[in-house]
């Protein structure tokens, strides 16, 4: 098998623009990846290209020797954008390798350590939302549909420190939401790397009594030691990683005892074979992985194959309020089923992308607000309105 072409599809979802990565081989056969970076879309697009000479002409199901070289003839480091692509390029040679073989990712990759159902947790159910009420009963009916785990970032503004009134508007909702849904829900708390490490100690304390499932990016991912600052200081489980990239940032990261859960992104963090290093990685630290993933239908894909290959896994991200199209750009469509996805025994990745649905939401740029100073939610809001 030689690889023929490699082509990019740009797909309006919203708030963000999905990167579908499409290698065709000389035999006919063709893999898909995702590339998505919000904000960055076209950039990445222009990376997928540029490593893409390269594979021209070659197996693309020499996977390993591959990456080594794309990632390696990065001179200038491969940060955040490079990784993407590459993450996009090695999902789809991954597909490819399945379809050649006639087997679905998972097994190349050592089978099954559970079975084919996939734990996911609930985000996106808030955005929107302003009230503790709106977002009590927004938990409430995301739990009715068989979620037992939910994400929510309850701030509504705050950079490095926030003001009293900012503290109480998150308390307050994280009280709500558990007043509503009780006890045996686990909740899990985004501080989307907003504060200093003082704050965020303070801000955690008060949320303790409500029983967090875990405090994610409390701190700036570029400063580890804060978040082992953070760490150090509370009895609370602490999760970090989607602005991680490659094994390399995470060997920083595991000496300082600072995350009890990881969370590499399938579409960043350098593809399916590096999230599996880094999960066996994690395993020796005694960390567990729940990777971020709030990504496109073949990103999601992607992460459901590696980590049902991996023993030390959790749970994975799932945006339960998406564009309403998602399951139409796919065939088949995967649809959780009380909390859980189940992987298709069907070769690759499991799924193609459905060309002309996709083309009918042509890329458009998106500025999202900053994830220090602004309410997501109100950003996706607003994002939401303007498309309409």
């Amino acid at each position: 098998m030689k690889l023929k072409r490699i082509d990019t599809l740009l797909v309006y979802a919203q708030w963000r623009n999905w990167v579908f990565v499409k290698l065709t081989a000389d035999t006919g056969l063709v893999g898909w990846g995702e590339a998505t970076i919000e904000g960055k879309e076209k950039t990445v697009e222009a990376a997928i290209h540029e490593l893409g000479r390269y594979l021209i002409g070659q197996d693309p199901t020499e996977i390993e020797r591959h990456w080594h070289h794309m990632y390696r003839m990065q001179w200038w480091n491969a940060g955040p954008v490079i990784c993407s692509a590459l993450s996009g390029v090695e999902h789809a040679m991954w597909d490819l390798l399945g379809k050649q073989l006639n087997t679905p990712v998972y097994r190349l990759l050592g089978g099954l350590v559970r079975d084919e159902r996939v734990r996911v947790y609930a985000n996106g159910w808030y955005w929107g939302a302003d009230s503790p009420e709106e977002f009590a009963r927004r938990a409430l009916h995301t739990v009715q549909r068989g979620f037992t785990a939910l994400k929510f970032d309850p701030f509504a503004s705050g950079y490095l420190s926030l003001t009293r009134r900012e503290a109480d508007i998150a308390v307050e909702r994280v009280k709500a939401v558990r007043e509503a849904v009780g006890e045996q829900v686990q909740l899990l708390m985004e501080f989307h790397g907003r504060l200093d490490a003082a704050s965020a100690i303070e801000v955690c304390r008060r949320l303790e009594k409500y029983d967090p499932f875990f405090i994610e990016e409390p701190t700036p991912p570029e400063n580890l030691e804060a978040l082992a600052k953070v760490a150090g200081a509370l009895p609370l489980r602490f999760a970090t990683g989607e602005r991680l990239y490659t094994r390399n940032d995470y060997r920083r990261l595991f000496p300082l005892q600072a995350a009890d859960f990881i969370q590499p992104d399938l579409c960043h963090v350098g593809g399916i074979g590096e999230c599996k290093k880094i999960a066996a990685f994690a395993e020796t630290w005694y960390v567990s992985v729940a990777p971020h993933n709030p990504n496109g239908p073949v990103g999601t894909a992607a992460s459901c194959h590696v980590v049902s290959t991996i023993p030390n896994f959790v749970f994975l991200e799932l945006l339960v309020e998406d564009v309403p199209w998602r399951d139409e750009v796919v065939t088949p469509a995967w649809k959780p089923v009380d909390g859980y996805l189940t992987i298709p025994d069907r070769p690759g990745l499991g799924l193609d992308v459905n060309e002309e649905v996709a083309l009918e939401h042509p890329y458009q740029p998106v500025d999202l607000p900053s994830g220090y100073s602004a309410n997501w939610s109100s950003g996706y809001k607003h994002q939401m309105s303007a498309s309409k």
